[in-house]
């Protein structure tokens, strides 16, 4: 449950300092969008998915689900709003590296309330996945996740109100390296995951981009490096990782095999153009960990 988006992808020879002018070497409108690329990638990966955000009334609305439904993922609970645009990015990618830069706008009509879920949806699910993009929302549904035995997961990128109580209901809480360094306070990576284990993570996870992640897990400290691979876009790989990780976690898997897992499908994603552009199947996925080495 969270953000899609219709990205415009603009690959340039390098990201360009204020006041330059460059020029378009690729362009194209992609779909996107944290939770919505992580619903995808954990059905392509075999899962029974079942996505619930919300989309404008507009065209980009539609393109943005065609290739969830493609894939299987039930859509029924996407909240449709009257005279409101879907949310849109634009996307500007590094030709030589695959680094990216991402500008994005979110309509404030598409804000999620606690009537636009019903509890038995959550009530019946094996694990839900979250952002912080409406957080009393997800507050809400993480709730009644929890009471009901349900994992939470959650995609934490930037800290802002009403995220601290959300982390309360997170058994496992995957923030980007620019939350952590905020909500650290400006201290370590590791003082930050040991803040977010006192909300009652049962694995806490920082993604570090071409550094790999880094989980707390009890008292136990996991550094999981990433694979190196030829990156044409970065754009979606930490959203791959997160519903690569819900899926290994329902496979049973323990936390340094889940981090492993995670990163190769993360760099697999890389190899193509958006947020979606490469997912794998669990034989594609399978095949890469078996004849490659992170690092």
């Amino acid at each position: 449950m969270g953000q899609n988006a219709l990205d415009r992808v603009c690959v340039v020879d390098r990201l360009p300092p204020f006041g330059g002018k460059l020029a378009l070497r690729e362009y194209a409108e992609l779909t996107g969008g944290q939770v919505a690329t992580a619903a995808l990638a954990a059905a392509r990966l075999g899962l029974r998915t079942a996505y619930s955000g919300a989309v404008g009334d507009d065209a980009d609305g539609f393109a943005v689900l065609a290739p969830l439904e493609s894939a299987g993922v039930d859509v029924s609970a996407v909240k449709r709003v009257p005279g409101a645009r879907t949310q849109r990015g634009i996307i500007l990618v590094d030709r030589t590296t695959g680094e990216r830069i991402v500008l994005w706008h979110r309509d404030p009509a598409l804000a999620l309330q606690k009537g636009d879920m019903r509890r038995e949806t959550l009530e019946s699910a094996r694990a839900l996945h979250l952002d912080t993009s409406d957080p009393d929302f997800a507050t809400w549904a993480a709730q009644v996740a929890q009471q009901a035995g349900v994992p939470v997961f959650l995609d934490a990128d930037t800290p802002g109100p009403g995220v601290e109580a959300l982390l309360d209901r997170v058994d496992f809480p995957i923030v980007a390296k620019g939350f952590a360094e905020s909500f650290g306070e400006g201290r370590s990576l590791r003082s930050a995951l040991t803040r977010l284990a006192c909300h009652g993570g049962r694995a806490c996870v920082v993604t570090l981009g071409a550094a790999g992640a880094l989980a707390l897990c009890g008292d136990a400290w996991i550094e999981s490096p990433a694979y190196s691979i030829e990156a044409r876009d970065t754009t979606g790989a930490g959203d791959v990782f997160r519903g690569t990780f819900v899926w290994a976690v329902l496979q049973g898997l323990d936390v340094a095999s889940v981090l492993r897992t995670a990163n190769a499908a993360a760099a697999m994603s890389c190899r193509a153009l958006g947020a979606q552009g490469d997912l794998p199947t669990r034989g594609e996925l399978e095949a890469f960990l078996n004849h490659h080495e992170p690092g």
